[in-house]
C-alpha cells in the first residue's frame, strides 16, 4: 500500500467535496470539516485532531481511524515545525517579565506541573502524539534537502557569548550555511545558539558577526538578565538577508533554558531520548563537536555507535573542534582514535582541529562527495 496522502489544509480538498467522491487512504491533520463532506465517502482514512460534524461520522467506513483533539495547552497534531514567533508568542522584549506568559513558558509550566515523568496516561499520550507530529514535520521539511547537507554542531550550553570559541562556532555555522549546509543543533544557548547566529547572519560580511556580538555580549550567559532581549535586538538590527534556514531541536526537559530564536525552524520535543537520537540521525553530513561536558560526551558515543553500525547506511564525519580540550581535558578523541585503530570501533571518520575553516572544509569535502564507508 502506498503512503497516506497527507492533508493539512482544507483548501487542498475543497474542490473534491462533490457528491459521490471517495477519499481513500488519506491522513487529515487539524482539518475543520464542513457539512458538505456528507456527500462524500471516506475509506481507510486517518483523522488527527480534526473537527468532524456528527453527520460526517456516518460517511466513514470501519477502516477509518479518528484521533480527537485533546484539551492540552499545546497542539498535539501539529502540521509543521514551530517558528520562533510561535514559541515566543506573548513575549515582548521590551517587557522581560512577559516571557512567563509566552507559549513556550506556558507549555513548560504545564509540563513541570504534570511531572517530567508524568503518570497521567492522557498527558503521556498527548506528549507522544505531539512528538510524533514534530518528527513527521521535521522529516517533511528535510525531504526538500539532500540528506548529506544536514550538518550538526554539538557543544556546551554554558559556552559564554564572550568566549573565543563562541565566535568560532558562529563562523563555522555561517560559512557552512553559505556553502549549502542546513545547520541543526539542540536549539539551546551556548554553542547551539552560536551555530544558529552564524546561520542567521549568512550572506552578510563576517564583520556583521562582530556587530552582533557587541549586542549579545551585554548578557554573556543565558542566566543573565537581557540574554533573550539581546537576541531579539540582533534579529531586528540584522535581519536575514537571504532565505537561509537552520533547525533547532530543543526539549522541554531542559525548558529552563530558552530556545534560541536565531533558529528559523524549531522542532521542540517532550521526550529527550527521541530528540537526541533523532538529531544525530538526521545529521548525515557530519557533526562538529565543540567543547562540552556530560551531554556532549553522551552525543559523541551515540554518534560513534551509529557510525560503527552504519545505522544510516554510511558513516559521517566526527569533527572535534578544540584540540587541547579533546586531547587533555576530555581525551575522548584520542580514545576513539585508538579504539578505531584497534578495530574496536569501525567506520569512524575522525578529525581534530583548532581552525574553523579546516572544520568547515572537512565537512564540505564529505557533503560534496567525499569518502563513504
Amino acid at each position: 500500500m502506498d503512503n497516506y496522502i497527507e492533508i493539512e489544509k482544507y483548501e487542498d480538498i475543497a474542490g473534491l467535496m462533490v457528491p459521490g467522491h471517495i477519499f481513500r487512504h488519506y491522513a487529515f491533520q487539524n482539518i475543520e470539516f464542513r457539512r458538505e463532506a456528507i456527500q462524500c465517502s471516506f475509506c481507510d482514512c486517518i483523522f488527527m485532531g480534526c473537527s468532524l460534524p456528527k453527520e460526517v461520522h456516518r460517511c466513514l467506513d470501519e477502516d477509518c481511524y479518528v484521533f480527537p483533539k485533546m484539551d492540552m495547552p499545546y497542539n498535539i497534531f501539529r502540521a509543521r515545525l514551530y517558528s520562533p514567533a510561535e514559541l515566543y508568542d506573548g513575549y515582548n522584549p521590551a517587557i522581560p517579565e512577559s516571557y512567563s506568559s509566552c507559549y513556550d513558558a506556558r507549555v513548560y509550566a504545564h509540563y513541570i506541573s504534570k511531572g517530567k515523568q508524568a503518570r497521567d496516561i492522557a498527558e503521556t499520550l498527548a506528549r507522544t502524539l505531539h512528538d510524533h507530529s514534530i518528527s513527521d514535520a521535521l522529516h517533511d521539511m528535510l525531504s526538500h534537502y539532500d540528506e548529506r547537507s544536514v550538518v550538526a554542531v554539538m557543544g556546551g550550553h554554558a559556552l559564554l557569548r564572550t568566549e573565543k570559541h563562541y565566535r568560532s562556532v558562529a563562523i563555522m555555522g555561517k560559512h557552512l550555511t553559505e556553502r549549502g549546509a542546513i545547520m541543526v543543533t539542540g536549539g539551546g544557548p551556548g554553542a547551539m545558539e552560536a551555530t544558529h547566529l552564524g546561520a542567521w547572519l549568512a550572506g552578510r560580511p563576517d564583520e556583521a558577526l562582530d556587530e552582533a556580538l557587541n549586542i549579545l555580549t551585554t548578557a554573556p550567559s543565558y542566566k543573565d538578565k537581557g540574554w533573550l532581549e539581546s537576541s531579539f535586538e540582533v534579529m531586528e538590527r540584522l535581519p536575514r538577508v537571504e532565505d537561509y534556514k537552520s533547525i533547532g531541536i530543543p526539549t522541554w526537559l531542559y525548558g529552563h533554558e530558552p530556545a534560541t530564536p536565531f533558529a528559523t525552524h524549531i522542532a521542540k520535543y517532550f521526550d529527550n531520548s527521541i530528540r537526541e537520537d533523532g538529531l544525530l540521525t538526521i545529521a548525515k553530513g557530519g557533526v562538529i563537536y565543540s567543547p562540552g561536558s556530560a551531554g556532549t560526551m553522551q552525543e559523541i558515543f551515540q554518534d560513534a555507535a551509529q557510525n560503527h553500525y552504519l545505522t544510516c547506511g554510511y558513516a559521517s564525519p566526527m569533527v572535534f573542534f578544540g584540540s587541547r580540550y579533546w586531547r587533555e581535558k576530555f581525551p575522548v578523541y584520542s580514545m576513539l582514535k585508538n579504539l578505531h585503530c584497534n578495530g574496536c570501533y569501525k567506520n569512524l571518520l575522525l578529525s581534530l582541529t583548532d581552525d574553523p575553516d579546516e572544520a568547515v572544509d572537512t565537512i564540505m569535502d564529505f557533503v560534496t562527495g567525499g569518502r563513504i564507508y
